[in-house]
């Protein structure tokens, strides 16, 4: 099998010939660019450019060595980054907080204040993501939609839509990565809707409204929804014919639960989550042909909410937080794995990854493979994106455990 038939295969609840791998598909898959940069160096690979094309996340995309080496199997067909022309590729030289390399998009241009904070403004001169002195990521910290108090200044509030120059690029950068590669190829849809209104109005604020303004609540879940399903079309028309996953992405779980009860996401976020997935399926079936399989990341522990997501049309769970409470491997396989794919779950990276030895990181693989992989149903990446503290051997053995597992 190609990685293509291989991925589809497991999408199918097929076993393929191996188990397929992500690194990168999307940006919860990847690899921050501080852990690229001594991965690479553990693997002797000198030369390439290390290229930051998630700010926020400080991600890089893996270069097609480091792919190779480690079995990959799809590709991402991510949307341009901030500060990136997709028409006028330009980037630039940056330091990574750990002293190294790296290449950001030419756009990307923050401040430095007098206390070592880096900062990215806005065209208003607003401060929008900071990255304090000493961090590693650029946390969102300005809200459009905070002060709102009325459903007319939420409906009247411009959402930022996709121009006719990126979807140029995005069909022409598909049509490349489908012919030219046998990777399976995923689409960065988005999709959002409890994630992108706590982003607009404050995650505080947006689960207050919640619970004592639902009609601003849901005003905003609708108009975030009504963009999406706008959008949709276009987006396909542009890449549907390339990409073979459509990747959502909607924040729902704590280390300890749903972030809100089960009773309140069916009455507040789950309709109009129903509004995007099937918005895609009635693009396909108008035009005749297969779907792109729709890909949620959701965060946390979200074991109650898994019957939902199944039944408004999620076809892949990730990043699987095995961690986190109620999510245990075996039970969700059990309960779940006919129904949805687990795409994750392959490694914890909040306790294992970055602080066992490499024979402890590949046991833990080889328990984990064992348990989601059988019946297919199953594409393997760690929890997440591996952060800038996990040691590259523990990269190398999370990889290499995971291509040695066999189906029976």
């Amino acid at each position: 099998m190609n990685s293509r038939q291989r991925l589809l295969t497991a999408l199918q609840h097929q076993e393929p010939d191996r188990v397929p791998i992500d690194l990168d598909g999307m940006a919860s898959t990847g690899i921050m660019a501080v852990a690229y940069n001594r991965l690479k160096a553990y693997l002797g690979l000198t030369g390439g450019e290390t290229k930051v094309y998630d700010i926020g996340q400080q991600l890089a995309h893996p270069e097609p060595p480091v792919l190779e080496r480690f079995g990959v199997d799809v590709l991402p067909l991510p949307r341009a980054p901030l500060g990136f022309d997709p028409a006028h590729p330009a980037w630039k030289p940056w330091t990574l907080p750990d002293g190294s390399p790296a290449l950001v998009p030419s756009g990307f241009c923050p401040q430095q204040n007098e206390r070592g904070d880096w900062l990215i403004l806005d065209s208003a001169g607003r401060i929008i993501r900071r990255m304090p002195a000493g961090g590693l990521y650029f946390d969102r910290v300005y809200h459009p939609l905070a002060e709102a108090t009325t459903v007319a200044e939420i409906e009247a509030f411009p959402l930022p839509g996709i121009s006719e120059r990126e979807l140029a690029w995005l069909r022409s950068e598909g049509r490349r990565l489908y012919e030219t590669t046998d990777k399976a190829i995923m689409g960065h849809f988005g999709g959002s809707i409890m994630e992108a209104a706590q982003d607009l109005r404050g995650w505080e604020r947006f689960m207050m409204d919640l619970a004592l303004e639902p009609r601003l609540a849901q005003a905003l879940a609708q108009k975030l929804a009504d963009h999406y399903v706008a959008n949709l079309p276009r987006y396909l028309d542009a890449v549907g014919d390339v990409i073979h996953i459509i990747q959502m992405g909607d924040d729902m779980g704590t280390q300890r639960g749903p972030q809100i009860s089960p009773q309140m996401y069916r009455r507040m976020i789950k309709p109009y989550q129903r509004q995007v997935y099937e918005a895609v399926r009635a693009y396909s079936r108008d035009r005749g042909r297969p779907s792109p399989y729709i890909f949620l990341h959701s965060c946390g522990s979200i074991y109650r909410l898994i019957p939902d997501l199944i039944e408004i049309g999620v076809d892949i769970l990730n990043p699987v937080q095995i961690s986190a409470a109620e999510m245990d491997p075996a039970r969700l396989k059990r309960e779940f794995g006919r129904d949805i794919v687990f795409w994750g779950g392959g490694a914890d990276t909040q306790h294992v990854l970055p602080y066992a030895r490499p024979e402890e990181v590949r046991q833990h693989v080889r328990q984990l493979v064992e348990i989601f992989a059988p019946g297919g149903g199953y594409v393997f990446c760690a929890v997440h994106n591996i952060q800038a503290n996990v040691p590259p051997q523990n990269v190398v053995a999370m990889f290499e455990a995971a291509l040695e597992w066999a189906y029976r």
